[in-house]
C-alpha cells in the first residue's frame, strides 16, 4: 500500500452540496446532502492537482493524456480516496474526524429527557418464531438473525448527532459511545436558504415566474471536511473548488490520530461487525435468477444491500469471502437505500443513478476466518473485488468500511 495523506478541507464560503434530486423548475426546492459522497473531495481534488501540473483539462477530459496518478477519465490512476469525513479543528489546532452513526445505536430520551444511546442485540430465531413474528411485524430480512432493541414502551430515536473520534474508538471496541461523545449538527453547520432565478438563454435575462430555492450549508468556524488519499501527492496549501458552483474551501495538512480496530482481537473472536464508513455500491454472487432486493427476480449479480464478497449457498446460508477474510453473515441493520449518482464533467453528463447502501450500514460477520494481516488488508482495500471493479468508484473513495468488535449486551 502506497503513503496515506491527509488534508482538511475548511469551507471559506457557503457550499451547495447538491445530491441527486433533480432542481430548478418553478416553485422547486434543492435540498443539501451533508456529508457530500467522497466524490466531490475526489473531484477538488483531482482538478488541483491537474491545475498545479499545468495539464490542459480539456485534453484531460478527451482522454488525451495519461497522468502518472490520476490516469485519464475511464482508466484512473492509482489515485484512492480511502477515507472522507466531517472534522472540526479543535482549539488546540488539531483536526479530528466526526462520523455518521451507525444503524445499530439508537440515540433516544429517557423520561426525564436525557439522551442515551443503545444497542439492538443481534438475536438468533427459530423457523417458528419467524413465522410468529411475521404475523405481527413485516420485515424483508432474509437473514437467521434480526438486530432486536428492547423496549418497555416505544420511543423516538433522535436524529442529527455525530459521532467524535474517541466515541468511534469506543464503538470500534465493542462499547456504547458515551453521551458526552456526541455532537448536534446544529454545533456543526446551518442552512442558508438561497432564491434563484430560472434563466431565458434566448434572451439572455431572468425567465418570468421561475424563481426557486436551494439550501445553501454554512459551515461553523473550524468544521470542514478531512479527507485520505493513497497513490497521490496532495498540495499541502492553497484552495479547492469544492461543490456546486465552484465555492472555496481552504486546504491544509493534517496530523489525525485515526481510530483503528484491534484487529488481533478480532480474529481471536472469531466475529465481528463491518461497518461502511462511506456508501456501499455493490455486486454479490447469488444463485441464477435470484437478486438480494426482496427476493425479486433479477440477474443473479446486483447486491442491492449485500456487501461485495457476499455469496449465497445452498443451505440458505449468506457465506462472506474476500480479501483473505472469511465468515458467515448473520444480521444486518441497513437503513433505507440512496440514489448516488453526480456529474462527470469530462463527459459533461450525469453519471448512472446507482442504488446505494447508506453510510452506517451494519453487518454482522459469525465464524470468522482471518488473521489479523488479512482484516487490516480488508479495511485497506475497501470491499471492492481485484479485478472487474468500476474502478471510477473505486478511486472516489466508495465501498469504505471499518471493522468493529460484536457489541456484548
Amino acid at each position: 500500500m502506497s503513503a496515506l495523506e491527509t488534508r482538511f478541507i475548511e469551507p471559506l464560503d457557503v457550499l451547495f452540496l447538491r445530491g441527486n434530486k433533480l432542481f430548478g423548475d418553478p416553485g422547486s426546492y434543492g435540498e443539501a446532502l451533508i456529508p457530500p459522497w467522497p466524490s466531490a473531495a475526489a473531484g477538488a481534488l483531482r482538478a488541483r492537482r491537474l491545475a498545479d501540473a499545468g495539464v490542459d483539462l480539456a485534453a484531460f477530459a478527451r482522454g488525451e493524456i495519461d497522468h502518472p496518478e490520476l490516469g485519464t477519465p475511464k482508466r484512473p490512476g492509482p489515485f484512492t480516496v480511502t477515507d472522507f469525513h466531517l472534522a472540526r479543528r479543535g482549539a488546540d489546532g488539531a483536526v479530528e474526524p466526526l462520523y455518521a452513526p451507525p444503524a445499530d445505536l439508537v440515540i433516544s430520551r429517557d423520561d426525564g429527557g436525557q439522551l442515551q444511546v443503545r444497542a439492538p442485540t443481534p438475536t438468533s430465531l427459530t423457523m417458528d418464531e419467524r413465522q410468529k413474528l411475521s404475523a405481527r411485524i413485516l420485515s424483508s430480512a432474509p437473514l437467521p438473525w434480526l438486530p432486536v432493541l428492547a423496549e418497555r414502551q416505544r420511543g423516538k430515536p433522535e436524529s442529527g448527532y455525530w459521532l467524535t473520534a474517541a466515541g468511534w474508538r469506543e464503538y470500534l471496541a465493542g462499547l456504547a459511545p458515551a453521551v458526552g461523545h456526541w455532537v448536534h449538527a446544529s454545533e456543526l453547520w446551518a442552512i442558508d436558504p438561497r432564491v434563484g432565478l430560472g434563466l431565458d438563454a434566448e434572451a439572455r435575462c431572468a425567465a418570468d415566474g421561475k424563481l426557486f430555492t436551494v439550501q445553501a450549508v454554512a459551515m461553523r468556524h473550524g468544521v470542514g471536511f478531512l479527507a485520505r488519499v493513497e497513490g497521490a501527492s496532495l498540495p499541502k496549501t492553497g484552495t479547492l473548488r469544492l461543490g456546486g458552483d465552484g465555492r472555496a474551501a481552504a486546504l491544509t495538512p493534517a496530523e489525525v490520530a485515526w481510530p483503528e480496530p484491534d484487529y488481533a482481537a478480532i480474529a481471536a473472536a472469531r466475529r465481528c461487525r463491518l461497518v461502511l464508513t462511506t456508501p456501499g455500491l455493490f455486486s454479490t454472487l447469488l444463485p441464477p435468477g435470484e437478486s438480494a432486493l426482496s427476493g425479486a427476480e433479477g440477474p443473479g449479480v446486483r447486491g442491492g444491500w449485500l456487501p461485495t464478497g457476499i455469496s449465497r449457498h445452498g443451505d440458505g446460508g449468506y457465506r462472506f469471502d474476500l480479501h483473505g477474510v472469511k465468515g458467515r453473515l448473520v444480521c444486518a441493520a441497513v437503513p433505507r437505500a440512496e440514489v448516488v449518482s453526480g456529474w462527470d464533467l469530462a463527459q459533461w453528463q450525469p453519471k448512472p443513478a446507482q442504488r446505494a447502501a447508506p453510510t452506517g450500514s451494519v453487518y454482522w460477520l459469525d465464524e470468522l476466518e482471518a488473521t489479523p494481516e488479512a482484516l487490516c488488508k480488508l479495511v485497506e482495500r475497501g470491499l471492492w473485488t481485484e479485478t472487474g471493479a468500476d474502478s471510477s468508484r473505486r478511486a472516489e473513495g466508495f465501498n469504505r468500511a471499518s471493522l468493529a468488535h460484536w457489541m456484548s449486551p
